[in-house]
């Protein structure tokens, strides 16, 4: 007698502190694929995510921050060789979400490439928005750049590419994150990538769940020292910047209509960087 096979249907979970919690709330919504057949459930996080999130990030902040530069770019690049080493299932997750076979082998090689080239800027950042300023006395005037702490992101619709747009630069820097997105697949997906790229717990923190719900939570949580508004609704950007001025964070709000496969310079390296300057004097 034979007996067909029931497949192991995946639940897509949150990733706090390295590890794949359910949410605290046990909500969960189904995923379906661009046809509306059911692809998986996803985990709904809650305000109760959200706090464990940045308690997990703050007590990752110190140690990730501590790195040398060179040694933050070599795990970054790690990540970009583990999501080469998974291309066909983004691609495949990519596709059921209703993206033709050509963008989305482009979407994940272009995810991939801007793993590369923010592990190339890790040890470089320091040289281009530090300095030697001139002072008129014995003394030398450095100014440095330094990371600002835990960075709130709200990912962009951009399932893939814009997600590791906003991600990479923040922890390239030496910061901390936790991210809200509304697309599990591939989110979730490269939140597995992460857990397995030498990446520290708590460095990365990825919530699936209502951007609506969760981002006035994050924004106005002050244990959080710097948002970035990618992915907030228009009507809600603005209340998002008030909540966040409780506690001086610094904002970014980039334009609705950012094309997240453009070169993407250094903004989002700055964007999250405080300057320290230092006086020395000469000859000691």
């Amino acid at each position: 007698m034979s007996t067909e096979r029931v497949n192991v249907r995946k639940t897509y979970k949150l990733f706090i502190g390295g590890a794949f919690p359910r949410s605290e709330s046990g909500r969960s919504y189904v995923v379906t694929d661009a046809k509306g057949k059911f692809v998986a459930n996803a985990s709904r996080a809650s305000r109760k995510d959200v706090r464990d999130s940045v308690v997990a990030a703050r007590k990752a902040f110190g140690g990730w921050s501590a790195r040398t530069a060179y040694n933050r770019g070599q795990i970054l690049y790690r990540v970009a060789e583990m999501l080469e080493g998974r291309k066909a299932q983004f691609v495949d997750e990519l596709r059921s979400a209703g993206m033709g076979k050509g963008p989305a082998t482009a979407e994940v090689d272009a995810a991939i490439d801007r793993w590369v080239w923010y592990a190339g800027w890790t040890d470089k950042i320091g040289a281009v928005a530090g300095a030697a300023n001139p002072v008129s006395g014995p003394f030398f005037n450095f100014s440095t750049p330094e990371p600002t702490g835990v960075v709130g992101v709200l990912a962009p619709a951009s399932p893939l590419l814009g997600l590791v747009s906003v991600i990479a630069p923040v922890i390239a820097t030496g910061n901390t994150c936790v991210a809200v997105t509304e697309s599990p697949l591939p989110s979730i997906t490269l939140a597995e990538v992460l857990a397995t790229s030498d990446l520290p717990g708590g460095v990365v923190n990825l919530l699936t769940g209502q951007v609506t719900e969760l981002a006035p939570w994050l924004a106005s949580h002050m244990d959080v020292n710097a948002l970035d508004l990618a992915g907030a609704p228009a009507d809600l950007a603005t209340s998002l910047e008030q909540a966040a001025a409780e506690n001086l964070k610094r904002v970014l709000r980039p334009a609705a209509d950012t094309d997240w496969a453009a070169d993407p310079g250094t903004e989002r390296l700055t964007a999250f960087l405080e300057t320290k300057t230092v006086w020395h004097p000469v000859g000691v």
